[in-house]
């Protein structure tokens, strides 16, 4: 009895642990297909930026003649100033303000260059971020499939328990066989005792009332 619950119990675990498997398979998919879809629209991404980078560039050089333009006039406003007299009532203008004029169409001229940078180091983020997606993807995937290798571990170990168990459940039968055996030889011996007590008696009964006849 004992043996038969071990039995159903080692077959409910070996159901369960078939039932994990196909789960882990499941989530295994599910992981695949949202890490595919995340790199596709990586790689989209990336091919609009692509697609974007000469408007973007034309854009920039644009802004980078009209900097220019302003930086010509700029200039060209302060050789007027230096080579025009001053008028005698006017104080002079202030150093910062003067420096400030020659800074602001440096920095003016500055943005661009850095806009420019930015837009070419996008393309080389988003292409590392797709090179860690991947990663990410093959460990995952690495992951789950040692988790499967577990878990098959697992479900022939349950199965090699389930032989043995079943070969004790068989030894035991074979043995309730023997003994069920024995025990009806022993009773056919003691009939066939008790038979040859009772001819023996009758015998030897018949045979002394013969004897007594005579």
């Amino acid at each position: 009895m004992l043996l038969l619950l071990l039995l159903l119990l080692l077959l409910l675990l070996l159901l369960l642990l078939l039932l994990l498997l196909l789960l882990l398979l499941l989530l295994l998919l599910l992981l695949l297909l949202l890490l595919l879809l995340l790199l596709l629209l990586l790689l989209l991404l990336l091919l609009l930026l692509l697609l974007l980078l000469p408007l973007l560039l034309l854009l920039l050089l644009l802004l980078l003649l009209l900097l220019l333009l302003l930086l010509l006039l700029l200039l060209l406003v302060l050789l007027l100033l230096v080579l025009l007299p001053p008028p005698p009532p006017t104080p002079p203008p202030p150093r910062l303000l003067l420096l400030l004029l020659l800074l602001l169409p440096l920095l003016l001229l500055l943005l661009p260059l850095l806009l420019l940078l930015l837009l070419l180091l996008l393309p080389l983020l988003l292409l590392l971020l797709l090179l860690l997606l991947l990663l990410l993807l093959l460990l995952l995937l690495l992951l789950l499939l040692l988790l499967l290798l577990l878990l098959l571990l697992l479900l022939l170990l349950l199965l090699l328990l389930l032989q043995l168990l079943l070969l004790l459940l068989l030894l035991l039968l074979l043995l309730l066989l023997l003994l069920l055996l024995l025990l009806l030889l022993l009773l056919l011996l003691l009939l066939l005792l008790l038979l040859l007590l009772l001819l023996l008696h009758h015998h030897h009964h018949h045979h002394h009332h013969h004897h007594h006849s005579q």
